[in-house]
């Protein structure tokens, strides 16, 4: 991003999920993006497609035989060299070309969660080969980030200098420096996110790769040590971080990353962990806000919640939902007139996409509140998808009336690096969940590539949004696009 604020809500933590919900098809949407019978309103396995077919856009380094996103070609193939590591591969993050680590992990963790709990989902889409392959490209960027039990590369690139290149990946020529967390600039919070994201891939892998799930669940654990034992922002030993993705705190990420070892290994020491560093959100009663890249307690209630079955975490959990929904202790997340939940002007979207596949995973596996709560995720997808009164998709290339002009340098393909030249975008980036309206008193939208906060895309955004589209497609059904993507 061009700059990512946050605002800084701590919550408290909650539960693990296991399972995947044996909900049944009811309608199979056409693969037109649009209406189908039943309550589900678009095709949601065709949706679903394309979410995937943007992690595919942002790979970094040495791409794939026959690689799908025909646009693209090998980057940043140096990437390490400063340091002597090989840092190549990995997601760009956004619309430009930086590796930040932290939302790229974060994004890893929602991806597999999803994974984890809506597998049917994606096995009926067609699209569980894809998750993997998507979730497999990340956690081994994150592994070689971690060459030594003391060392995390937590970005590659340096943000003012990226920015000022806009253009394609495959010609960028600037140099691209290595930032690291050690135990003399500790990281807990960015080293602990890597730990869930590879913990959690460890679960989604465990019998498809057993081998490599171990390879994985090894990393994630020296990964939390490190996190555990070396306690410290980020973004005040990386200070370039701190300009697009500063850190509120590391103590949800502790959490949140040993409710994941916990769930992966079963051993009773991480959940003690987990549940100690909940602890600390005590005296915070602020549950007005939602899973992002910078807050994980909400996640990590979720998870105790389900695994322990303690009240306290359920508790948490409802005063988050119901926030969301019917309000809480009088407060509410504020509604535009077409029924957004909108949060925050950056990426309001995202907000509500993450929010849904949240609590879908709590009503399904906890159950308190079922209803309320699908139906409010339901609402939410169903609104970026084109239930709006815009009468617009979010999702760049699906339904009606798409975006055609992300804020994304490689799909505006420039060559003369002029974000107004072309007039249009020259790619399709097909999936991209885009940041959606500025402000809540209306559901006004404007397609234009220069308005980074509304126009932008990230690996952040997409995340919860993937999952909860499976969730979708278990429900609803759905049918894949056969020849994806179109030639352009």
């Amino acid at each position: 991003p061009t700059a990512t604020p946050t605002a800084t809500p701590t919550a408290t933590p909650t539960a693990t999920p296991t399972a995947t919900p044996t909900a049944t098809p009811t309608a199979t949407p056409t693969p037109s993006g649009t209406a189908v019978s039943g309550h589900g309103r678009f095709n949601y396995a065709e949706a679903l497609q394309m979410a995937l077919y943007f992690y595919d856009a942002q790979r970094s380094g040495k791409l794939p035989e026959g690689f799908r996103v025909k646009w693209r070609g090998d980057s940043a193939l140096e990437d390490g060299s400063d340091v002597g590591v090989d840092l190549t591969g990995g997601f760009y993050d956004a619309g430009d070309h930086i590796k930040f680590a932290f939302p790229m992990a974060s994004a890893m963790t929602l991806l597999s969660w999803g994974g984890i709990e809506y597998g049917e989902g994606y096995r009926r889409a067609h699209q569980r080969e894809n998750l993997l392959s998507v979730v497999r490209w990340g956690a081994d960027w994150l592994m070689k980030a971690h060459p030594t039990e003391d060392v995390f590369y937590a970005q590659v690139g340096h943000g003012e200098t990226d920015h000022n290149h806009w253009g394609p990946a495959e010609v960028m020529t600037m140099k691209r420096p290595a930032y690291k967390i050690d135990a003399h600039k500790p990281g807990s919070d960015v080293a602990a996110e890597a730990s869930a994201a590879l913990a959690s891939a460890a679960i989604l892998f465990k019998h498809d790769d057993p081998e490599y799930s171990k390879r994985l669940l090894r990393s994630a654990r020296s990964l939390f040590t490190l996190a555990d034992n070396h306690r410290g922002r980020y973004s005040r030993a990386i200070h370039d971080a701190a300009e697009y993705y500063p850190s509120s705190g590391y103590l949800d990420e502790l959490s949140w990353a040993a409710a994941w070892l916990y769930r992966a290994t079963g051993e009773e020491a991480y959940l003690q962990k987990a549940e100690a560093f909940y602890q600390s959100f005590q005296d915070d009663d602020d549950l007005h806000w939602t899973q992002t890249w910078d807050d994980k307690i909400y996640g990590a209630n979720v998870l105790l919640a389900e695994m322990t079955g303690k009240e306290v975490y359920k508790k948490a959990v409802a005063r988050w939902l119901n926030f969301w929904t019917v309000g809480d202790d009088g407060k509410r997340v504020k509604y535009t007139p077409g029924g957004l939940a909108w949060l925050d002007r950056w990426g309001a979207l995202r907000y509500a996409a993450n929010t849904a596949l949240l609590a879908f995973i709590y009503a399904d596996r906890v159950g308190d509140h079922g209803t309320q709560y699908r139906d409010f995720a339901r609402s939410q997808i169903n609104y970026l998808l084109g239930e709006n009164p815009e009468h617009r998709s979010y999702v760049v290339g699906f339904g009606r009336n798409p975006p055609r002009n992300p804020h994304h340098a490689g799909a505006h393909g420039s060559l003369t690096e002029d974000m107004d030249e072309p007039g249009d975008n020259r790619h399709i980036l097909y999936g991209a969940l885009v940041g959606g309206p500025s402000a809540p008193r209306d559901d006004a939208y404007v397609d234009r590539r220069s308005d980074y906060v509304t126009n932008e895309v990230s690996l952040d955004y997409n995340a919860g949004f993937t999952g909860a589209l499976a969730r979708m497609v278990l429900e609803y059904g759905g049918v894949p696009l056969e020849d994806f993507p179109p030639r352009e």
